[in-house]
């Protein structure tokens, strides 16, 4: 049986800072663990456009398997989802199933009042290279890409 490898991105200024611990990768870690995948290394990257960039070609370079976690929104200033498209090389999309997720948990579960902020619609934006992951729990959809 070949050994299966992979490595960990945490994006993410406020991991770099101390002001979130980064408990997503330990999880991520364990689980990968449980199932016979080798983590071969942990990243953190800040915010910075170059720097996940240059994350992405490492790590890609020596893991089976990249999972990225962190720099998803819904924030104003998010890189990360447009720039995995553009690493990709696929276009922004609204995904509908993700986009009726996101109106329902504002309205039947979050009971929000008045109309939903934009920042929260482009949730539903995905790169139409990737294979959307149905997220339950929250707004942030997950998302597969396969190396060309």
């Amino acid at each position: 049986m070949n050994n299966v490898n992979a490595s960990i991105i945490t994006i993410g200024d406020e991991l770099l800072i101390g002001q979130t611990i980064d408990t997503n990768s330990a999880f991520i870690a364990q689980e990968l663990n449980k199932i016979g995948v080798w983590v071969r290394r942990r990243v953190a990257v800040g915010d910075v456009y170059d720097d996940i960039w240059k994350a992405l070609d490492e790590e890609g370079e020596n893991s089976d398997i990249v999972i990225i976690t962190g720099g998803l929104g819904p924030t104003a200033d998010d890189i990360t989802k447009p720039l995995l498209c553009k690493y990709f090389g696929g276009q922004m999309v609204v995904d509908e199933d993700v986009l009726a997720h996101v109106k329902y948990l504002f309205e039947k579960v979050f009971r929000r009042t008045g109309p939903m902020l934009e920042r929260n619609m482009k949730q539903a934006e995905v790169p139409d290279v990737c294979t959307v992951l149905h997220n339950k729990r929250g707004t942030a959809p997950g998302m597969l890409f396969r190396a060309p």
